[in-house]
Parts: C-alpha cells; structure tokens; sequence
C-alpha cells in the first residue's frame, strides 16, 4: 500500500534522529503526484530550536520545492502524533490529509489531548490515525528505554 510505503521513509527519518539523540520522529510530505517534496526529523537537540520538529522542516522543505506556502493537494505522514504547534503548521500551510502512527498522550493535538483539526479554523484536515502504529510506538518506546 503507498500510504505505508510514505510512513516506512518517515520511519527511516526517525531512526535517523535517534541516532542522533533526538526524539525519533519523522515526517514526509508527499505531492498529488506521489512525489515526496518535503522530510524531516526532530532536530531540537542538535538545532537548540524549539521548533526543530520533524513537520516543521518538511512543511518548510515542501514550500519551498512548491514555491508557495500552500500545501493544498499534498498529504503529510509523520510517525507520532502533532503537537499543538506542527497541527498549527499543518493547518497554515493547507495540508489537506495527515497520517500519523503513534499516539502522544501528552502533547497530541489530533485527539490524544486536544484536536485542531476538529475546531472552527479556516483549514481541517482529515486525519488517519495508527498507519505503521506499532513500529512507531515501538520506536519511541525503544528511543525512551535506552535514555533510562
């Protein structure tokens, strides 16, 4: 299935960044073509950013490949839930559909905590819940082990 096929590349980019140190998530953002325009992995240890998030940098890489802030016609995938900041990037930018594996209990903004995409905004979303959930989950619960 192409949906998996897109999840397994944010996998990849998410095992980059636990390589790295980082929380490992990952993030592509593909055209109405299927063409991937946008990566990204959490960066926020080796940036000193806060908003190093791994949608961040994909939405920034797919507007800039676009030309245009506007994502309209592309479909973001990214192995852990958005926060609060990523679904506000993700609704600025016009991202029509958005996948995710693994829920965050903690910090979720697509209806762990609280969800955006259902509010009276300009843009909604669709999203899919639990593509790949498991391998990312495990990623992320692999990731926190070795940190304790």
């Amino acid at each position: 299935m192409e949906h998996e096929k897109y999840m397994n590349e944010a996998l990849a980019l998410a095992r980059e960044a636990a390589a790295a140190g980082e929380v490992p998530v990952g993030c592509v953002i593909v055209g109405p073509d299927g063409k991937v325009l946008g990566r990204g992995r959490n960066r926020r240890e080796e940036n000193s950013d806060a908003t190093a998030h791994a949608e961040i940098e994909a939405i920034r890489e797919a507007c800039a490949a676009l030309g245009d802030w506007r994502l309209e016609g592309c479909t973001l995938y990214v192995t852990l839930e958005p926060c609060p900041m990523c679904a506000g990037a993700i609704i600025n930018a016009r991202v029509p559909a958005v996948y995710y594996g693994a829920r965050e209990a903690q910090s979720g903004a697509c209806g762990s905590v609280i969800d955006l995409f259902f509010e009276r905004f300009g843009h909604q979303p669709t999203v899919s819940a639990g593509l790949c959930g498991e391998a990312c989950a495990g990623l992320m619960r692999e990731f926190f082990r070795r940190k304790r």
